[in-house]
């Protein structure tokens, strides 16, 4: 048995999906009366349990709205949960939004120590890496530019960059293979890999694309309404995912 480095313990997530118009007391007690006030819940996670080890690369399969995105949120500690706890061990770096993030009236230069000070890095540090970073995401040409100005590819492109350059212990990807072009995917995907060897990275991926899931992961579980239905290994999961989508 491996190193735990993430460990889900009963976690679930509700949300409240009332429609949040203009608060007015007369709204109010019409939704009293009308027993509509604070019910409309949603549980986006119902009692997730999950351990992951050092160096797992494991997918996280669903159809849209199974709770994909949330559960990753959580991971993180971008997200509380309604219920239950998560601990992990180690720098996490996620990437979920790779084109926001940003402070948009910055300059990509700007943007590039700010986001490497909110993970925790020095400015020297960031300096070091600094050329690395621009390289990779083919931004050059562009630094003095506010990132406003910047196309969301750009946007993207620059914050894989800075992510991944970063080190981290667990890396979190949302669908983040699949922005650019097939050139900068082709790089990143090369990118993810020399992570995972060459550091034992643990990665959480959620992506559409099962090649790129079977490629980049050996562990899966497959999300259905916000449950956990099934882990496993990839092949045993994908196999089932794809039954699901296929009825």
């Amino acid at each position: 048995m491996g190193e735990k480095v993430i460990k889900v313990d009963n976690v679930s997530v509700r949300f409240n999906l009332k429609r949040q118009g203009k608060f007015s007391i007369k709204n109010y007690f019409k939704d009293l009366k009308n027993r509509e006030l604070m019910f409309q819940e949603f549980w986006a996670l119902q009692n997730i349990n999950l351990e992951v080890e050092k160096g797992d690369r494991l997918a996280i399969l669903g159809l849209n709205g199974a709770g994909k995105s949330t559960l990753l949120k959580v991971i993180a500690g971008v997200m509380k949960p309604s219920k239950g706890t998560v601990e992990t061990k180690g720098r996490v770096v996620p990437l979920l939004e790779l084109s926001t993030g940003f402070d948009k009236s910055y300059t990509g230069r700007e943007n590039i120590f700010l986001r490497g000070a909110t993970l925790g890095f020095s400015t020297n540090y960031m300096e070091e890496k600094f050329d690395e970073i621009v390289d990779f995401a083919e931004v050059r040409k562009f630094l003095n530019v506010p990132v406003s100005n910047y196309s969301s590819g750009m946007r993207a492109r620059l914050g894989f960059s800075i992510s991944t350059m970063v080190n981290p212990d667990i890396l979190i990807l949302d669908e983040v293979l699949s922005v650019g072009d097939a050139k900068f995917r082709k790089k990143s995907f090369k990118k993810m890999m020399s992570l995972i060897e060459d550091r034992n990275t643990t990665v959480l991926f959620v992506s559409h694309s099962i090649k790129q899931v079977k490629e980049l992961c050996n562990k899966a579980i497959l999300l259905e309404n916000g449950k956990l239905i099934m882990e496993g290994d990839v092949n045993d999961v994908a196999k089932v995912y794809n039954e699901s989508i296929n009825k």
